[in-house]
């Protein structure tokens, strides 16, 4: 369980991070975040976002309440026999990240343990990876790639044990299953193929402007 809040509270304090939301855009997003991956359960929520504010890693503000309707001039109030409302419709809670809240999330961010590449876990960090330095993206997935071919060699020595008692519908089963993780690891390759280049552009592009690089250049050249 304390991992499915965590999860959440990274979602929340990742999403807020990029601007302050209102709850019911920020349900919104969540759904869309994690909608995909998981059950998500709106009323876990709010007692998320309640313990948030508890901690100081986020704030709220309030709106202020729209001004109750005026009667027109020359007109008397019609009497109802119920009292008039104290005020206006009530604004929607925004929420913002605090300063404590944004070193938390890049703590949390930095981290590249095995609860990052988890199943449980992953997805939600893989939505931050633009918020998350090159050195931890490529931890985690070289982490979950590892994960996923250790889980594949366990199926496959299971599935061939097991083979010969199994009907047709179960074994399709197991073959889809197999299907997807070995999809999985193909696109992680791919991943981390990509994250690699790009460091290797960025020391190419570091080095090219150290001091001295441009002279031993001329002197390799001469």
């Amino acid at each position: 369980m304390r991992s499915r809040s965590a999860v959440l509270e990274t979602a929340i304090l990742g999403l807020l991070n990029s601007a302050p939301l209102h709850g019911y855009e920020l349900r919104k997003r969540l759904n869309l975040l994690l909608g995909s991956f998981r059950a998500f359960s709106y009323g876990t929520l709010y007692p998320a976002l309640k313990s948030l504010v508890a901690r100081g890693l986020i704030e709220t503000t309030e709106p202020e309440p729209a001004a109750p309707a005026t009667r027109q001039a020359g007109r008397p109030a019609r009497s109802t026999g119920t009292k008039a409302p104290l005020s206006g419709r009530r604004g929607r809670i925004v929420y913002r990240l605090t300063a404590d809240g944004k070193e938390h999330l890049q703590t949390v961010l930095a981290t590249s343990g095995p609860a990052a590449w988890e199943d449980e876990n992953f997805d939600v960090r893989f939505a931050f990876f633009a918020q998350t330095d090159a050195e931890t993206r490529i931890r985690i997935l070289e982490g979950r790639r590892t994960r996923l071919t250790e889980r594949l060699e366990a199926v496959r020595e299971s599935a061939a044990r097991t083979r010969e008692r199994l009907d047709e519908y179960t074994l399709e089963l197991q073959r889809h299953g197999l299907e997807q993780v070995e999809r999985e690891v193909r696109w992680l390759d791919g991943l981390i193929t990509t994250e690699r280049d790009r460091a290797l552009g960025r020391d190419r592009d570091h080095n090219a402007g150290a001091p001295g690089a441009s002279a031993q250049r001329s002197k390799e050249r001469g």
